[in-house]
């Protein structure tokens, strides 16, 4: 009962900065209760302020960023889930970013020193007490290690676990609500967002966890020429302390300062688009929120890449599927891209191929006449997700936060040039990737390796055997030479089929 009272409490705070900033408008969509719409409206005549000027994202975006970290990081998820809540004000919220005054040295000398268990002087050296970014969960500060190596250090905002927890039990108690009461919030599946919220806070609350993504992207990376990603410094790590390889370079939104220092701005542009996708397509394991903030420009040209709170991994079903149907896409083959859906299971089965191939073709045949360079792949891929929810296709997450990642790499890019062609861009990382992963070849390599999984299993095989020959026979049942000659000649035969492949592949 305390917590209802509780969860009642900071509802009706959050009423109250919703209304503020002119954003307790419900969506029609809903189809909410008289009830609740009476409430709204009551809400919004006691507390409301008019915002004009401003769209609903934006003003829903402001609301949040007021709420706190909790609310920051419900916005951010929202903006990658057009699905549910439309594509301008996932837009809107795409751009939700959090600035706060940095807290206290004191502070940020206790928690250094608690977690590393040394003192700050014994772990760095020119350790600067001024924070050069904050936001609401960590801030981060400049440092070297004794041996000279300079560092970017974040740090966890004191308290911010405590307010993560408060919110997020709250948003569970809202969702359980919202499901229960108001049918027409089911279309937002509110417990399901609660749910990812509450995954996505645990990986940025543990600060070793964005070490371990730095590091997985940094081992994908070495020696690139296009893309520095900073090493971890694992010595002076902890769980709610961060010490990368600080990255020098100038910001990729500072186009006077680029141009000033000698970068060709188009050919940025175009290291923009090969990082992401030798991220999204070679690796499968791509860094989610590639911004203008999160980006710079080194001396030599390469791009320096920070803070690893947002990651996306693709299987390599789903790196088929998407090199597949686009090359589908923009060849106008919509019987290819239907049937492509449908290997992959992403449709169900049930569904008439033929209507999903006309579906296609609306989407695709608005594009078919314009220039390349104006065909957005993010904006192609959103119209697309939006047809399959009309075919019954089961939301994909990952594949939304690439189609979320896809549009922000290609704003950053155009904002560098203007002019840049994505789909040449993309072209020599696409067709490499395509040739060693779509061609025979790769589904020699890919039967190889499966039947080189079966046979390690042999050894197993073998001693299952061993072990059932060895029991009393039952009764009533085949003789033991006759199975183990039948289980015999199985792996005999086995075994010949992968001396043959292994022939093959020589």
């Amino acid at each position: 009962m305390a917590a209802t009272f509780r969860h009642l409490a900071r509802g009706f705070a959050i009423l109250r900065i919703l209304a503020r900033h002119d954003a307790l408008q419900p969506d029609p969509r809903l189809n909410l209760p008289v009830g609740a719409n009476f409430g709204l409206a009551a809400f919004n005549l006691l507390f409301g302020r008019r915002q004009p000027g401003l769209r609903r994202g934006e003003k829903l975006a402001a609301a949040l960023a007021e709420l706190g970290p909790a609310f920051i990081k419900l916005g951010q998820v929202l903006s990658v889930r057009p699905d549910l809540v439309g594509e301008d004000l996932a837009n809107d919220l795409g751009q939700l970013r959090d600035r706060l005054p940095p807290f206290a040295w004191s502070d940020a000398k206790a928690l250094l020193e608690a977690e590393l268990g040394s003192d700050v002087e014994h772990l760095y050296v020119g350790f600067e007490p001024e924070a050069v970014a904050a936001a609401s969960v960590a801030q981060v500060h400049f440092a070297e290690t004794p041996a000279g190596d300079p560092l970017a250090v974040k740090l966890l905002r004191p308290g911010v676990e405590d307010a993560f927890a408060r919110d997020l039990a709250l948003f569970a108690w809202a969702a359980d609500l919202a499901e229960t009461y108001l049918p027409g919030m089911a279309r937002l599946r509110p417990g399901d967002v609660a749910r990812l919220v509450a995954d996505q806070v645990a990986i940025e609350l543990d600060l070793r966890l964005e070490a371990a993504a730095a590091s997985e992207l940094a081992e994908n990376f070495l020696n690139d020429p296009d893309l520095l990603v900073p090493k971890v410094d694992w010595n002076r790590t902890a769980r709610r302390v961060l010490s990368l390889q600080r990255i020098d370079g100038i910001r990729i939104e500072d186009r006077a300062a680029l141009l000033a220092a000698g970068h060709d701005l188009p050919a940025l542009a175009q290291r923009v688009i090969h990082v992401f996708l030798r991220q999204a397509l070679r690796d499968g394991y791509f860094h989610a929120d590639m911004h203008h903030g999160n980006l710079f420009v080194l001396q030599d040209g390469r791009l320096g890449l920070v803070d690893f709170g947002i990651m996306g991994r693709l299987s390599l079903k789903d790196r088929r599927f998407m090199a597949e149907m686009l090359g589908a896409f923009l060849s106008g083959d919509w019987r290819k891209a239907a049937r492509v859906h449908f290997e992959a299971g992403y449709v169900p089965a049930d569904r008439d191929p033929e209507l999903f191939a006309q579906a296609c073709r609306s989407i695709g045949e608005p594009i078919r006449d314009k220039p390349v360079a104006e065909i957005s792949i993010g904006r192609l891929l959103a119209q697309l997700f939006q047809i399959t929810e009309t075919f019954g296709m089961p939301t994909q997450p990952h594949l939304l936060l690439l189609q979320k990642t896809m549009v922000t790499v290609e704003g950053v890019a155009r904002s560098l040039d203007p002019q840049v062609n994505f789909w040449d861009a993309a072209r020599p990382e696409v067709e490499g990737w395509a040739r060693e992963n779509l061609g025979p070849e790769a589904h020699i390599r890919e039967a190889a390796n499966e039947a080189l999984a079966m046979l390690r299993r042999i050894p197993t095989l073998l001693q299952g055997l061993e072990d059932r020959l060895a029991q009393p026979p039952a009764p009533v049942v085949s003789s033991p030479p006759k199975g183990r000659q039948n289980l015999t000649h199985w792996l005999l035969g086995l075994i010949a089929a992968l001396l043959a492949l292994g022939l093959l592949l020589d």
